[in-house]
């Protein structure tokens, strides 16, 4: 699968960059899932539901199924966190998968920046970043892009990646 990921440091525009990506990607008729990297805990599921009840109680995985759609949560309890590559093998092949996050893993990305943040850029020191897309200029040796034009960031994510 191609993988092509979207890093950048706290309130950088990551998540908006993505959602953005994705509608754009997929509206030209391709197949795209996304990996998100959290810091932090996180939970899916509410106190009081049974899939709830039934992690708490202790079960490894609890897969919740619908006509809709279908989510498997996977309690690590103690063992070490999944590397990208074992959770790019648990997806359905599709022709890109974008990551937000992962910024030390070795696939190609692009940094997103906002200069209000004042952290300074990581493409400088990261040859995978592949590009910026900041909102204002930056002086880098690589293409940047206008944190907003998502068109272009998509062209050159999917020209990257023989799209």
């Amino acid at each position: 699968m191609n993988v092509f990921g979207v890093v950048g440091w706290k309130n950088a525009g990551k998540t908006g960059l993505m959602e953005r990506l994705v509608q754009d990607i997929t509206q030209r008729g391709l197949r795209v899932s996304t990996i998100k990297h959290a810091h932090h805990s996180f939970d899916v599921d509410h106190p009081g539901k049974d899939s709830f009840r039934h992690r708490a109680a202790g079960a490894q995985e609890v897969l919740l199924a619908s006509g809709n759609r279908f989510a498997l949560m996977h309690e690590l309890r103690g063992t070490a966190e999944p590397s990208l590559s074992q959770l790019l093998a648990k997806l359905t092949p599709v022709d890109l998968v974008l990551v937000e996050g992962y910024k030390r893993d070795a696939h190609p990305k692009i940094e997103a920046h906002r200069a209000v943040t004042g952290n300074p850029l990581i493409a400088p020191d990261d040859p995978t970043v592949r590009a910026v897309a900041s909102d204002s200029p930056v002086t880098v040796d690589r293409p940047c892009f206008d944190l907003n034009d998502t068109r272009a960031i998509a062209d050159f994510i999917l020209a990257e990646v023989g799209l």
